[in-house]
């Protein structure tokens, strides 16, 4: 597959939907805020990067907030709180808890705010105004159909852990995970639901909090569990970098292929050095500078941005990045990921 068409698929395409028209900046006293994970993850500084650039550019006045860690709730009910005090016309967020944070989010658009979430979908996904987020079931597809493919038969007999991110299973959470068992060929039981799979390949399930120590401790807690692990599957690629020292420290870091999601310029690397096998590449500085968009058309006219056709949310594209293609698979090579990575 050639970068011009996965351009078209993960960028261009996301660019040239007529969703909405960006109000001139001369016309606007409008403020929007932005409310992460945390502060210090890659993909989020590249998200507030997007931000920062597009509101700039369109005269909005951005304040930017962050939970303290990934799962941290208190902290984003407290800024979306301080958006609506502040008389803000609209907030893109990140949920770190995508049940706990609706009430909250209802509170802001009962007060006359947009929300839209970036990355992580809302649980239910209509109690924000809009998503813009990878295709992450996608993204977790794409990675489990390149496993098996480069397993073989082998794929048949693998033994397989999960390092998710947190216990309340956030959407991004589930259907990464979940996308990775379709496309490795497992039957999912409820899709919704991370760990309920009958299929004895699933050896494994842990969390990691998004990073690299808690990858780290997931990964020997799970081969506590199984030694014989030779797959592993992680949230993000800090959570696979942990993984993979765990696995270095026991000798296993040749026996084991890891498959991960975001696409950020370490994971990459990271490809590129044969610590990942293959990652999910996305695109938080398009979520970001769309997201500021999408709040000045509403804050000019009260336009609301409209969903990628067939889906329930703005597709800002996927594209798997790895220097072993396979069959049946489209994919991107490390070179080719490294002119889009981010972090």
């Amino acid at each position: 597959m050639t970068i011009s068409n996965t351009l078209k698929t993960a960028l261009l395409g996301a660019a040239a939907a007529a969703l909405f028209a960006a109000a001139p900046a001369s016309a606007m006293d409008v403020g929007a805020c932005l409310v992460t994970k945390t502060d210090t993850n890659p993909f989020f500084v590249k998200m507030k990067e997007g931000a920062e650039a597009k509101a700039k550019e369109l005269g909005v006045t951005l304040k930017s907030y962050a939970g303290k860690i990934d799962g941290d709730n208190e902290s984003q009910v407290a800024a979306i709180e301080s958006c609506i005090a502040d008389g803000a016309k609209g907030i893109l967020i990140t949920p770190s808890d995508t049940k706990a944070i609706v009430d909250t989010v209802k509170k802001a658009r009962d007060a006359g705010l947009l929300v839209i979430a970036l990355d992580t979908p809302l649980d239910p996904v209509d109690a924000a105004d809009a998503t813009f987020a990878t295709d992450n079931f996608k993204a977790g597809e794409l990675i489990g159909q390149w496993a098996a493919a480069s397993l073989g038969d082998k794929a048949a007999n693998a033994k397989i852990a999960y390092l998710d991110l947190t216990p309340s299973q956030p959407t991004v959470d589930v259907l990464r995970d979940q996308g990775f068992m379709k496309g490795f060929g497992i039957d999912l039981a409820d899709p919704n639901k991370i760990g309920d799979e009958s299929d004895a390949r699933n050896v494994c399930h842990d969390i990691t909090n998004g990073n690299e120590e808690g990858g780290r401790k997931a990964m020997e807690n799970c081969l506590q569990k199984d030694p014989g692990i030779n797959v592993v599957y992680t949230i993000n690629e800090p959570a696979a970098a942990g993984a993979y020292e765990a696995l270095k420290s026991v000798g296993m870091e040749s026996n084991v292929l890891i498959v991960s999601v975001d696409g950020g310029c370490p994971g990459v690397k990271n490809v590129a050095e044969g610590v990942i096998g293959a990652t999910s590449q996305q695109y938080p500085l398009l979520m970001a500078s769309k997201g500021i968009e999408a709040i000045a058309a509403y804050a000019k006219d009260g336009t609301k941005p409209e969903a990628t056709e067939g889906k329930g949310f703005f597709d800002t594209g996927v594209a798997l990045v790895t220097d072993e293609p396979v069959d049946g698979v489209e994919s991107i090579s490390v070179e080719e990921g490294m002119d889009l990575c981010w972090g």
